[in-house]
């Protein structure tokens, strides 16, 4: 029996936090069936999102990142351009392209601000591998419906 394949894409700014996600995506999915790929931030996920699902080695691609506000405007218009972009990566490709990129309000770079986001990025990487499997399963049943 042939296993799905997932990619999961983080990036590396604040790294000790994002590869968190990683943690918990591979709590629910085995770590042998990802493939993990590195970008420098969050603004370049959406590309290497859209170049994965279309390569049709993977069942979905998860991408990772945290934006944070460092005192200029910028952080709110990252953001939407990243969710937007791996929204368009799936609905392009017809994979899905799940997001655990989070842009906090405050956060300041103190251990426990650190602790805090560690642990959220650890479930919300569960989150996505159940999200992940969970649409797969759901188009697959739709697929089975629709040949019957």
């Amino acid at each position: 029996m042939t296993h799905t394949r997932y990619a999961f894409v983080k990036a590396n700014w604040h790294s000790e936090i994002v590869d968190q996600a990683l943690v918990g995506f591979t709590e629910v999915i085995p770590a042998e069936q990802v493939d993990v790929f590195d970008v420098p931030g969050a603004f370049e996920m959406p590309l290497l999102a859209r170049d994965l699902a279309a390569s049709g080695r993977y069942g979905a691609v998860a991408c990772a990142a945290l934006v944070v506000d460092g005192g200029i405007y910028r952080h709110d218009f990252v953001a939407q351009a990243v969710v937007d972009g791996l929204m368009r990566a799936g609905m392009d490709t017809g994979v899905p392209v799940l997001s655990v990129s989070l842009t906090p309000h405050h956060f300041q770079e103190t251990e426990h601000h650190i602790g805090i986001f560690k642990a959220h990025f650890v479930q919300k990487g569960r989150e996505a591998a159940h999200a992940a499997l969970g649409i797969l399963r759901t188009r697959a049943a739709l697929a089975t419906d629709q040949a019957a």
